[in-house]
């Protein structure tokens, strides 16, 4: 079970805290342009896809190793995961927000394209940096 939990609470910090940095005027490149802020909402800071995929890699190397075939497979699909994350989504993202802008600017009686944002570097860094603490924090207090 803790497979499954731990990376679940990973993700609904990683989220929480996307809600917390636009209370603080951050994300706005992610949240202006959605004024309704869903929980579910992709991009910003930090990356919930890191925080997810770290502290599932994380729990499998601690609990059964990292000589193991499901370290193998969880590691190689973290990686894909981080690099999709922040070169494919974020670019499609950009060119999605030039694409309404477009709209925009003809006033195109077209409706405007659902943008998902991807996620720079720091963004990833951040969600995977909470990916390992959550991780790390289980894996100690049931230890």
């Amino acid at each position: 079970m803790r497979y499954l939990l731990v990376p679940l609470l990973a993700w609904a910090l990683a989220q929480g805290l996307k809600h917390v940095f636009r209370l603080m005027g951050r994300n706005r490149r992610v949240f202006s342009k959605n004024p309704k802020s869903p929980l579910l909402l992709s991009g910003g800071m930090p990356s919930a896809h890191a925080a997810t995929v770290v502290s599932l890699a994380t729990v499998v190397a601690l609990y059964d190793g990292v000589d193991t075939v499901q370290f193998a497979i969880v590691l190689w699909v973290t990686m894909i995961i981080l690099y999709d994350a922040m070169m494919v989504r974020f670019s499609s993202g950009q060119q999605g927000d030039t694409l309404n802008q477009l709209l925009d600017e003809q006033k195109s009686s077209l409706s405007r394209i659902r943008v998902a944002h991807g996620h720079t570097p720091v963004e990833v860094a951040v969600g995977a940096t909470i990916g390992l603490f959550v991780s790390l924090v289980v894996f100690f207090a049931t230890k």
